[in-house]
């Protein structure tokens, strides 16, 4: 069994760009909790799935002023497509080197990213992890876990 970040813990910074070619470091959402999903692959099913509903569910995650990222390991071009396709609303992260991946303990197989997902408080903490996740219904769920956690404002 492979040991995962653990609740507490300060959540690794890290520095990247999104899908638009901005850089995107975690550090910058200090303050407002933060919802990191990784996910294997843009344009498949599942990932499809989650990150649609994440789309859909944006306005009520926003309104309360949680951040949301997708990481994946694809490279910018494809998440730029993957996010026109689907008129995706937050910034899906550029990790083609592995580097955040790999410290979130997120490498899947065959050189992808595993489904996780971290809740990152304001200080930049994690308050939660979701090893296993429904990619259906997922944003819901994580409403719901950062409401009971207590981590708005």
């Amino acid at each position: 069994m492979e040991e995962y970040l653990k609740v507490g813990e300060q959540a690794p910074d890290f520095e990247s760009m999104d899908q638009e070619g901005n850089k995107i470091k975690l550090s910058d959402f200090r303050g407002s909790p933060v919802v990191l999903y990784f996910y294997p692959k843009d344009n498949t099913p599942g990932c499809t799935a989650e990150a649609c509903n994440f789309r859909d569910n944006f306005d009520s995650l926003k309104g309360k002023d949680i951040k949301v990222l997708g990481v994946s390991v694809d490279n910018q071009k494809s998440h730029k497509k993957f996010q026109e396709k689907f008129n995706l609303n937050f910034p899906l992260v550029v990790d083609d080197s592995k580097k955040i991946t790999t410290a979130y303990k997120a490498n899947g197989m065959f050189g992808t990213a595993k489904r996780i997902t971290y809740i990152i408080d304001g200080d930049g903490k994690i308050a939660y992890i979701y090893e296993k996740v429904s990619p259906k219904n997922h944003a819901t769920e994580v409403l719901e876990k950062i409401n009971e956690l207590k981590l708005l404002k």
